[in-house]
């Protein structure tokens, strides 16, 4: 028989199984390149949905960070403040009797029509022009008299005096100017009386009304009477005194629950039922805390409303497990050879965890606490239920204080009557809380890389 007739049944019979093996080899390479066409549409879809997110917050809030203000030139006219020369120290009188004096003096100044101030000088901007003075006060803010006050007060000088002043538009100028109500709108249904809409078109145009930036967004409190200088400085204060509650009581309490679950407690039921009812709370909704703060913070320790330091000891509860599951995390990750080598060179038990152990996890736990406040100042469920929800025109001077918190200032101006306002400002308000949640992670990468590095 011919070595070409032995070859030709085995070169036969091997031909469908490279066809089956071809086709299979395709269906691998399809079904690969199909799983990385979904992932990448996946990742493309997410990261549309989060840009499409943060484009519409920015194109909302930023118009927010900018105010009109109305530049005249203000008259201390003595023939509206009519007070006495502010009083000065004589040699027979007493520090007392001075204050006393100096207190009567400024009460008479409060007295004095700084409304009419006002009035008088957006009129000479404007002479031609018929309005009636409550056309004049929906031109600025109210608190506006209150500035001019405080300027007298400080500098009795300025009696007689002209001086030019940027003093803030109120907010239905701003929604005007910004065209976030529609001007086709019936007279009686706008927010402006038509000689102030008339005016506040002609003080744009000829330059006397600019957008300037909003410091009072970062400077002031909430306001309820004057809308344009409602602020966030007292919900950033109460923000910050909740964090530092939260670091100072959840990091070290859930590191060292970590450190002692992970590497001293003995593994029976008990430390398993501790860790089933850890990884539990870590699913528990934010306003289960906040029912427990309130009968327990509130209702049994008698800790005042609307206080950061009731506000923090809800949120460390919160971030507890995350800290204690992401700390025996990082503890699982370090290699047994380590503890091994340690204890092999007559290091005790302690000694390995805290000198060579820990120092290896400091990056992974560092990272999880500041991602757990993170989340933790982001809340705003628990602290609505404990009172955070008052409204507060006051700066927190202690964690005993009444305060509100940014979240919940969010949510307090999204539910504001004048939503024509307040919207965009609402927006702000989230861009200024996302701006301090990147900055505390980006604050994480940057430390762990530190620690990485020394590690």
């Amino acid at each position: 028989m011919s070595v070409s007739a032995m070859s030709s049944p085995a070169a036969s019979a091997g031909s469908p199984n490279r066809s089956r093996i071809q086709a299979s080899l395709r269906r691998r390479r399809n079904a690969e390149k199909r799983f990385r066409f979904y992932g990448i549409a996946s990742v493309t879809v997410a990261i549309g949905f989060v840009l499409f997110l943060f484009s519409t917050i920015l194109h909302e809030g930023l118009p927010a960070f900018w105010q009109p203000v109305v530049k005249v030139d203000v008259t201390f006219d003595p023939a509206i403040i009519k007070v006495d020369p502010k009083p000065v120290a004589d040699t027979d009188q007493s520090p007392a009797a001075l204050r006393r004096a100096n207190l009567d003096w400024q009460r008479k100044v409060t007295m004095v029509n700084w409304n009419r101030i006002i009035e008088n000088s957006i009129r000479a901007e404007a002479p031609d022009v018929e309005m009636s003075a409550r056309d004049v006060q929906f031109l600025v803010s109210q608190n506006e008299r209150y500035r001019l006050r405080d300027m007298f007060v400080e500098n009795p000088d300025l009696l007689g005096k002209t001086v030019p002043i940027e003093l803030l538009a109120s907010a239905n100028v701003d929604v005007w100017l910004k065209g976030d109500i529609d001007r086709s709108l019936a007279s009686d249904r706008q927010q402006l009386p038509e000689a102030a809409r008339m005016l506040a078109d002609r003080f744009y145009e000829d330059g006397r009304i600019r957008m300037a930036f909003s410091s009072v967004l970062f400077t002031n409190t909430d306001s309820r009477n004057a809308p344009a200088e409602a602020g966030l400085l007292g919900a950033f204060i109460g923000s910050l005194y909740m964090m530092i509650i939260v670091i100072v009581l959840a990091v070290p309490v859930g590191v060292a629950s970590a450190i002692y679950l992970e590497e001293f407690a003995p593994k029976n039921k008990l430390t398993d039922l501790i860790e089933v009812n850890i990884n539990n709370l870590a699913a528990v909704p934010s306003i289960v805390f906040g029912l427990l703060g309130a009968a327990v913070f509130i209702n049994y320790f008698h800790l005042p409303l609307s206080a950061p330091m009731a506000g923090g000891l809800v949120l460390s509860l919160m971030t507890l497990p995350t800290v204690i599951i992401a700390t025996r995390a990082s503890l699982r990750a370090v290699p047994p050879s380590l503890r091994q080598a340690a204890l092999g060179l007559g290091a005790s038990r302690t000694q390995t965890v805290f000198h060579h152990v820990l120092p290896v996890t400091y990056p992974g736990i560092l990272t999880a606490t500041i991602i757990g406040v993170a989340q933790a100042i982001g809340e705003t469920a628990p602290l609505l239920l404990i009172g955070m929800n008052a409204f507060v025109t006051t700066l927190p001077v202690t964690p005993l204080d009444q305060s509100t918190a940014l979240p919940v200032q969010i949510f307090l101006w999204e539910g504001n009557e004048n939503r024509n306002y307040f919207e965009p400002k609402t927006a702000a308000a989230i861009i200024v809380l996302l701006s301090v949640m990147l900055a505390l992670n980006a604050i994480a990468i940057v430390l762990r890389s530190r620690f990485e590095r020394r590690a």
